[in-house]
């Protein structure tokens, strides 16, 4: 297979990458920055630099071209401000979603948050924002022709992966390598499962595989 991945710098995105090269796939990771295409190349990705913030969707549809698979793993980061937030959280997964509508990709997972969906609505704080980017590109995910996975993961660590998550609608607190999260990702596209499921995950005990085929939020 061979899976495009928008945020491709960051730290899920490399995991996944590496997780998908040592196992045959071609993974295409999305950057901003030339400079950052030497740690992508270590991984085993194939870095393309475009801007989502820039790029018009016939242009981002062109570079979909052969992709079997999107994921969408970018974000502003926690110093941006909140305009960023918006434009890359929100519009930046909206816009690779209707990229990969035009270039008839049916698969597209999105690395989300959780608790995205109790966003304070009039409040300019960043966190706040944040939840709100997120929810909002959830929302307009599910309603593309696409056959998407939304992953909400709770507190991320650098811890070793497990393998052992636990998948919910709503769980409440919880930490999760984010080696397990690109598990997550990695296996939702490569066995096929956990299609048309939002959840949160945290560690627990269920094997990633055996908890995305009871996916069904």
């Amino acid at each position: 297979m061979r899976i495009a991945i928008a945020g491709g710098h960051g730290k899920i995105a490399l995991l996944l990458q590496k997780k998908l090269s040592d196992s045959g796939h071609e993974a295409v990771g999305f950057i901003r920055n030339p400079e950052q295409a030497g740690d992508l190349l270590v991984a085993g990705g194939i870095p393309v630099v475009l801007d989502l913030e820039k790029v018009s969707v016939d242009t981002l549809a062109a570079d979909l071209a052969g992709v079997d698979a999107v994921v969408f793993a970018a974000g502003a980061g926690p110093n941006s401000g909140n305009e960023r937030k918006l434009t890359v959280d929100r519009d930046g997964a909206i816009l690779l979603a209707d990229a990969a509508v035009r270039a008839g990709i049916r698969r597209f997972v999105i690395i989300s948050s959780m608790a995205a969906d109790t966003f304070e609505p009039d409040s300019d704080e960043s966190f706040q924002v944040y939840l709100r980017a997120k929810s909002e590109a959830d929302s307009a995910v599910r309603q593309r022709d696409l056959d998407w996975t939304i992953i909400r993961p709770g507190t991320l660590s650098d811890d070793p992966g497990t393998g052992l998550v636990r998948l919910a609608e709503n769980i409440g607190e919880g930490r999760i390598p984010r080696a397990d999260v690109a598990e997550l990702v990695y296996c939702s596209i490569v066995d096929g499962v956990g299609l048309h499921a939002q959840f949160e995950a945290i560690s627990g005990d269920d094997p990633v595989a055996e908890a995305l085929t009871k996916a069904r939020y």
